[in-house]
């Protein structure tokens, strides 16, 4: 039983490589790493041929890639906070991509898929953004062909290793392959126990859209920060009033003769208010004492029919300086 496995491995290893490639790169928790690595090693016997091994990941990769970017760049950002919504890593998600993608523009697909929770991102990070579409083509091909090289290398350069394991799993046929079914299970498993981890951590006391309405109409407003990623600013200019740009390297300059007292409300465009939530603790670590993320961020706020505006605003000394209790 376990000879006619490995012999099927052998005979539809492609089929499998295009398959597993897909569907990881559709979003779904199933590595392909292995897979090619795997592939790798039966190219070095001579069961496979490589130049099929990495055609068929390029043609999977593309194949999905170009899918979600198609979807960025018709949708938008929407589109960015539908996949962190179901991400097994909500924190590493939308605003870390758009911070690598403000840096390296294009060339960020050339390494796309060696960062974990950056591969599914990147490609419609980058619609979205208005990546041309041959430029697209270009730098996720290459990428890709480096991505899947470089593990179908290991298990060509290791085949001699790597051949002597898969002669241990065909000889424990069954037991081997519950092994793998339950390895994965387990990987599932704890990155969702991670994600998990992760919001009860951040699950501090948020404020609702009217709460802050109001406060905003008071006597003694709270000050408004608004800590999305200068890409995620670009994909969507509105902007509660009055509010300013978080940016930890000139805390000093933003809120400088802001007293601790002052209530400081943070939002952003990401699920469960994650970027916001880190601001907050990290604020608190500052000595912040009032500091609450907006429930629902940016699109409650418009959904809730309050006043936007498209330009960013300074913090008025007046504001900055005043009082607070």
């Amino acid at each position: 039983m376990a000879h006619q496995i490995v012999a099927l491995i052998a005979q539809y290893g492609l089929l499998l490589v295009f398959l597993n490639v897909l569907v990881a790169q559709a979003g779904l928790p199933l590595p392909a790493v292995p897979t090619l690595v795997v592939a790798g090693t039966l190219a070095a016997v001579g069961k496979l041929p490589l130049w099929g091994v990495l055609m068929a990941a390029l043609a999977a990769c593309l194949i999905s890639d170009f899918a979600w970017y198609a979807a960025g760049r018709r949708y938008g950002a929407g589109v960015m906070r539908t996949l962190c919504r179901v991400s097994l890593s909500p924190d590493s998600c939308v605003r870390q991509s758009e911070l690598r993608f403000q840096r390296w523009r294009a060339p960020v697909l050339l390494v796309a898929k060696f960062v974990p929770g950056l591969s599914t991102v990147a490609p419609p990070l980058v619609g979205a953004m208005g990546l041309k579409p041959r430029l697209f083509l270009l730098f996720d091909a290459f990428g890709s062909l480096l991505w899947a090289g470089t593990a179908a290398a290991l298990g060509f350069v290791f085949a001699d290793e790597l051949e002597r394991v898969l002669g241990m799993f065909e000889g424990t046929g069954t037991l081997a392959a519950g092994l793998l079914v339950v390895l994965l299970a387990a990987y599932i498993l704890l990155k969702w126990s991670q994600r998990r981890r992760l919001l009860v951590a951040l699950g501090m006391a948020r404020i609702e859209v009217d709460e802050l309405a109001q406060a905003l109409r008071s006597e003694r407003p709270p000050l408004v920060l608004d800590v999305r990623a200068a890409g995620s600013r670009g994909l969507d200019d509105r902007s509660i009033p009055g509010a300013i740009v978080f940016d930890p390297s000139a805390l000093d300059t933003v809120l400088a003769g802001v007293p601790h007292e002052r209530e400081l409300v943070l939002y952003c465009n990401c699920p469960n208010e994650v970027s916001a939530a880190r601001a907050a603790q990290w604020l608190k670590m500052q000595g912040y004492r009032q500091v609450r993320p907006l429930r629902g961020g940016l699109e409650a706020w418009v959904a809730g029919g309050y006043a936007i505006e498209r330009a960013q605003v300074e913090v008025p000394a007046t504001s900055a300086t005043s009082p607070a209790t």
